[in-house]
């Protein structure tokens, strides 16, 4: 049913627990499979708590009665950043950071404050976009001792300034939105030489709660959008669900996966993949997205002839 398709995991991990907790037993999980993986992690100070601002937004509400962000987070990470100071995830979890990469398993930076770029970079300016990125960036180095060679971003909050940063820095690629199959973003300058990796498929939390769909289905549900996807794909989970709670639900969508014949991947090699053909080039725009709130960064209808892939 998937044979020859290749799915890529791309793993956000948000917060002090999720690295701590959530992030370890995904690991083992993978380990158990022999599969690939790619962990985005978090380097910079847990503000979970300040999410909760969130609550006016169009579709929040609606969300957190859906997923139960309290059973899935749980209390004390609710607090961080509020109630609780905000602990710097990269210098309280850099060990367990650094027994991912020496797993094998591929590595790229997340964010710096989760609750901070995800809320404010749409419309932030190039210096506010910059320091953020750049402290992203230094926290990164700080944990692993080597800069990240990808990016993905938090909540898939994405504006132009952060894309030139990428092509600046000259990251291999990164995962910052939602669509179809990977293409080179187009800048003010041109087309960025970094692809843009989209993830493709729904998340566990989209679709929780909507059309009968709870934690015993929820692996069937993504595997039939799978089914009758793209033969290249990208699945986002996270460790604070997938991780946790919802452990056992992703573990039968790996199964499911590899008994249809898919390869599951890391990032790396979809990206390898995707450069054997030509990319088009998109413009990322701010739109609505099925099961999540507000706007997040989405690939727009190609909008320039194909480019040669480098």
């Amino acid at each position: 049913m998937l044979d020859g398709a290749h799915i890529g995991l791309k793993v956000d991990v948000d917060t002090l627990r999720g690295t701590r907790e959530g992030v370890p037993r995904l690991a083992a999980l993978l380990q158990k499979h022999r599969l690939a993986a790619t962990f985005y992690f978090s380097v910079g100070p847990d503000h979970t708590g300040r999410a909760l601002r969130r609550v006016f937004r169009k579709g929040f509400a609606q969300k957190v009665a859906r997923t139960s962000v309290l059973k899935h987070y749980g209390l004390k990470t609710l607090m961080y950043g509020v109630l609780l100071p905000g602990p710097d995830i990269g210098r309280a979890a850099g060990d367990d950071m650094r027994r991912v990469h020496d797993a094998g398993f591929e590595v790229g930076l997340h964010t710096h404050d989760h609750v901070r770029w995800q809320d404010y970079v749409a419309t932030a300016d190039a210096a506010w976009t910059r320091t953020e990125f750049e402290r992203g960036m230094a926290a990164f180095e700080r944990v692993f001792g080597f800069a990240p060679q990808s990016h993905a971003a938090a909540g898939w909050q994405i504006n132009q300034h952060g894309l030139e940063l990428e092509k600046e820095y000259g990251l291999s690629f990164a995962s910052d939105t939602r669509g179809g199959p990977p293409f080179f973003p187009l800048l003010a300058g041109g087309p960025s030489p970094c692809p843009q990796l989209p993830t493709t498929l729904p998340t566990f939390d989209e679709l929780l709660g909507s059309d009968g769909i709870d934690e015993t289905n929820i692996a069937d549900a993504v595997f039939r959008l799978s089914a009758a996807g793209e033969a290249l794909q990208v699945f986002t989970l996270h460790a604070e669900l997938e991780g946790m709670r919802l452990h056992s639900a992703f573990e039968s969508l790996l199964v499911k996966w590899r008994e249809a014949g898919a390869a599951v991947a890391c990032m790396a090699d979809v990206r390898a993949l995707a450069l054997r053909q030509t990319l088009p080039t998109s413009a990322v725009l701010m739109g609505e997205i099925p099961g999540r709130s507000g706007t997040l960064a989405v690939q727009a209808p190609a909008v320039a002839a194909p480019r040669a892939s480098p």
